[in-house]
């Protein structure tokens, strides 16, 4: 099975199965371990991809793995806590992970911010700013222009990200979830009208054009095509 391994550290066995079943279904690969050391194996041996990391483990507490793997690792790291104080949340962050979950959790929202870091970590391709053409629609990214037609068009932050995406992946079909994760991030999980919205701005910015639309595919989302 393909996708990104994740590693889910934690004592409770409910808390493990819980993040692997949603993990999983979003595609991701899933290793689990139960104490500090064990943890610190799996990591050595199979790199993962991104760690979640309970912060109360026997052997040794996440702190102390947190600070050994970030002694010769920069995997992105997770960390889960039943306990909701600040200085736990500062101190793990000063110690080098990239977000704080207080458990109970809501696991869509892990899993959501676990593929929001892991987009932030993976290197950003040298011609992702590159104008791009589709068309007579031409984006230009450096000076976040658009011109339609000839015609120059004003897109809010988000209009203009969300016809980036698109037009990016001219033909491809994209769930209202994905570009969500891809363009609003982890916060607004969920909220899928929110692109709904932002598309229908987009198409009557796009009436200039004879031969770009934004497609409905019923039941999927929405993809970008020009005759």
């Amino acid at each position: 099975m393909g996708g990104e391994l994740v590693l889910v550290v934690d004592d409770e066995a409910n808390i493990r199965d819980l993040c692997r079943m949603y993990f999983e279904r979003d595609g991701f690969r899933v290793q689990t371990a139960d104490t500090g050391p064990a943890a610190l194996e799996r990591v050595a041996a199979d790199s993962p991809s991104l760690v979640v990391l309970d912060l109360m483990l026997p052997d040794l507490d996440g702190y102390e793995v947190c600070r050994r793997l970030r002694a010769d690792s920069d995997v992105p790291i997770i960390m889960l806590t039943a306990r909701g104080d600040d200085v736990d949340k500062i101190v793990g962050l000063e110690l080098g992970a990239d977000d704080y979950l207080t458990k109970p959790f809501n696991p869509r929202e892990l899993v959501a911010r676990a593929k929001a870091i892991l987009r932030r970590a993976r290197p950003v391709p040298p011609d992702s700013a590159a104008p791009i053409s589709v068309g007579d629609l031409h984006i230009d990214s450096d000076r976040h222009e658009v011109t339609v037609a000839g015609h120059s068009i004003e897109l809010r932050a988000k209009e203009f990200d969300l016809l980036r995406v698109l037009a990016s992946h001219q033909g491809f079909v994209f769930t209202r979830e994905k570009l969500l994760d891809q363009v609003w991030g982890y916060d607004f999980y969920g909220q899928t009208r929110t692109v709904d919205v932002h598309v229908a701005q987009l198409r009557k910015h796009l009436a200039h054009s004879q031969v770009v639309r934004i497609e409905t595919i019923t039941g999927v989302g929405y993809k970008l095509v020009a005759d």
